[in-house]
């Protein structure tokens, strides 16, 4: 069975200021860079991951070469199934084009079992964003998941298990402290 680590991508300055961005292309900040190597190091020291995938997203991108470079794991592939959710064109006002929730946790379920079919018995890391992963835990284990709240460069590791899946750690952020 594959374990797989979900890591949501460091702070941004929109982060920052609240702001959704959704597929707007942004990076990293400095303190972004920082969680990214914090991350990194926490994995280096007591963890062996065989994978590292990420989001086509810039903060995504960066964050996963930030903590590859650090566990020596280079960028296995991009994979478009955990971007953010698109939020559509001036979504707060007018509610068009926003990406449907169930579409999204679709595109992270169909991620998930795809990774646990083709690389049983490794350990993958999937760096992506805090809808994508909070939308999919809610379609992957309901009773578990009513609600979530996913913090930039935390760690939630699931594994499937007898055709079931489990949640072993969920937006750990102890790296941060």
């Amino acid at each position: 069975m594959a374990t797989i680590g979900l890591i949501r991508h460091g702070i941004t300055d929109w982060n920052e200021l609240g702001k959704a961005q959704g597929v707007s292309d942004i990076s990293l900040n400095d303190l972004g860079r920082s969680q990214a190597k914090r991350l990194g190091r926490r994995l280096s020291q007591n963890e062996d991951w065989d994978m590292l995938i990420t989001s086509n997203l810039k903060r995504a991108v960066e964050t996963a070469r930030i903590i590859g470079n650090i566990i020596n794991r280079p960028i296995s592939s991009i994979d478009d199934r955990i971007r953010e959710i698109n939020w559509g064109r001036n979504w707060r006002n007018l509610e068009l084009g926003i990406e449907n929730f169930e579409n999204v946790s679709t595109r992270g379920l169909d991620f998930l079992e795809d990774i646990e079919r083709l690389y049983k018995n490794k350990r993958v890391l999937a760096v992506s964003h805090g809808a994508l992963i909070g939308l999919t835990l809610q379609r992957l284990l309901p009773e578990e998941f009513q609600t979530t709240y996913i913090e930039n460069t935390s760690l939630t590791i699931i594994r499937k298990i007898k055709d079931r899946w489990r949640c072993q750690l969920y937006n750990c952020t102890i790296h941060l402290k």
